[in-house]
């Protein structure tokens, strides 16, 4: 059964898993007593597998394996099509909604944005919370997967800029490995590897914030939503839930596994690392944690001492951990924000964070992780580039790179750090003067384009002075988020590559 399941489109096998997952909340809708929404759920999931199962007999053992470029393109096409077919069941079981808006908030889940429509929890039903979280939840772990299976062997995704190999590395000398290598077995032996990690982690999380206090439902998506860094949540976000600063707690150690892959798996082989500690996305994030939370405190420190203001212990406390909770947030991409955030902003002295929470999400958590954003390992690269220039000046004759730990960033890697940057800042404004040209305003724009192209849709209610109202925009907007959001999730450098020649190279 698997090795005839392995001969079908890679496309075609995510339809198919797609129906199955349709059952889920099929199921708890039926437990609910909600038989409208049952059924929705039951007929789609049924007529996806019938029509999937269709062209599987159809077309069985008529195509070649697949390359690696193909499940680049397929990647691409579940991102854009995919969401077509799971919209059906949310669409018809809201029965309120346009299919433009089950669209977006199909594909806003599938690419872990989390950005959503619906800003009060109480529109949608608990079986299409579910839904929603169980949509972002698979697609962080096809991003899992597809990190092995696909993004490393095109040294794609981050790892263009390091490699194993100083000399060989690259394009030009994988591409005999992947026409050489079955791109299937590499997502059977990924997912055979990452799934069990990926669905364990998510219980442990889910029952460590149920034993906390947390309901069922809440924990079971507060749980999928940071595996997945998607940010959603059925209560409106973490200030709401009965898990308190226990629950935070839990979640904030679960979210540093999005600063690294290292945190749960080297099968990647991008960088040789002895300990999780001389990683340096890890380092950098948590560096970040640290320094930014401690900046808003000693500027409000500062401030207190000249006008000789009184704090409670309670209150620094509750200021330092909402600062460092919503910063690894934001950094992972993930979006929630603390209960005491409110307390670490009136702290801070800071009336809209936004620009803070959006240079957050731009530098993003670790490579081959479900966060989005420019990636902490190329931030890490640009800033040993700029040492050695640095060096550079005081010492012209000094020879940058001869340490073992620069020898295993790779040549040039620094340069295509750079490139990537500025193709993410191009592809900002890009969408800017769309959405502009839409009639949005010049910062909803910017707002809107940082949170869809870092997949910290979160950052649309709460980074802006005023919070933005997506239900009410135009579908010509809603459109643009939705391409914006997927140019985010595959990054633009592996929809260049879907254009290059070599890639395409027999």
């Amino acid at each position: 059964m698997a090795a005839r399941l392995s001969k079908l489109p890679l496309f075609l096998i995510l339809v198919g898993l797609s129906g199955l997952a349709m059952f889920i909340p099929a199921i708890y809708a039926g437990v609910l007593h909600d038989l409208h929404e049952a059924r929705s759920f039951m007929y789609s999931g049924i007529l996806t597998l019938f029509v999937s199962g269709l062209i599987a007999l159809a077309i069985s053992d008529t195509g070649r394996p697949a390359r690696t470029v193909d499940h680049l393109i397929t990647l691409f096409l579940a991102f854009m099509v995919l969401p077509l077919i799971l919209a059906v069941p949310f669409a018809e079981g809201l029965i309120t909604t346009s299919y433009v808006n089950a669209y977006f908030e199909m594909l806003s889940s599938f690419t872990t944005t989390g950005a959503t429509l619906f800003d009060t929890p109480g529109r949608l039903s608990p079986s299409l919370h579910l839904w929603r979280g169980l949509v972002a939840w698979l697609g962080g772990l096809m991003m899992w997967i597809a990190a092995t299976a696909v993004f490393a062997p095109l040294s794609l995704g981050g790892f263009e800029v390091t490699t194993r190999s100083e000399t060989g590395g690259g394009l030009d000398a994988s591409r005999g490995q992947i026409q050489q290598a079955d791109a299937m077995k590499r997502w059977q032996r990924s997912a055979a590897v990452l799934v069990p990690i990926y669905s364990g982690l998510t219980l442990a999380l889910w029952i460590m914030l149920m034993i906390l206090g947390e309901t069922s439902l809440t924990g079971l998506m507060h749980a999928m939503s940071v595996l997945s860094t998607s940010g959603i949540s059925p209560v409106g976000g973490v200030p709401n839930a009965q898990a308190g600063l226990g629950g935070e707690m839990v979640l904030f150690l679960f979210m540093l596994f999005a600063l690294s892959r290292l945190t749960f798996s080297a099968d990647t082989g991008a960088v040789r690392r002895d300990s999780l500690w001389e990683d340096p996305e890890f380092r950098l994030g948590l560096m970040v944690v640290a320094v930014v939370p401690l900046i808003l405190f000693l500027r409000h420190w500062i401030g207190s001492y000249e006008f000789s203001e009184t704090q409670t212990f309670v209150d620094v406390f509750k200021a330092i951990w909402g600062s460092m909770f919503t910063v690894l947030s934001f950094l992972t991409t993930t979006g929630f924000e603390s209960a005491d955030w409110d307390t670490a902003q009136s702290w801070s002295g800071l009336g809209t964070p936004g620009m803070i929470l959006m240079g957050l999400a731009i530098i993003g958590g670790g490579v081959a992780t479900t966060a989005g954003g420019v990636k902490l390992l190329r931030v890490y690269v640009l800033y040993l580039q700029g040492l050695g220039e640095m060096e550079r000046l005081v010492h012209p004759s000094i020879i940058v790179g001869s340490g073992a730990k620069s020898r295993r960033i790779r040549r040039k890697g620094a340069q295509i750090a750079w490139v990537f940057f500025m193709l993410f800042a191009m592809s900002i404004a890009l969408i800017c003067v769309l959405l502009a040209g839409l009639g949005v305003e010049f910062e909803q724009a910017l707002v809107m384009a940082i949170a869809t192209l870092t997949t910290t849709g979160p950052l649309i209610p709460v980074a802006s002075e005023v919070p933005i109202n997506l239900v009410s925009l135009g579908d010509g907007v809603k459109l643009v988020l939705c391409v914006s959001m997927v140019l985010g999730r595959l990054e633009i450098l592996a929809i260049i590559a879907l254009l290059s020649p070599e890639l395409w190279h027999k």
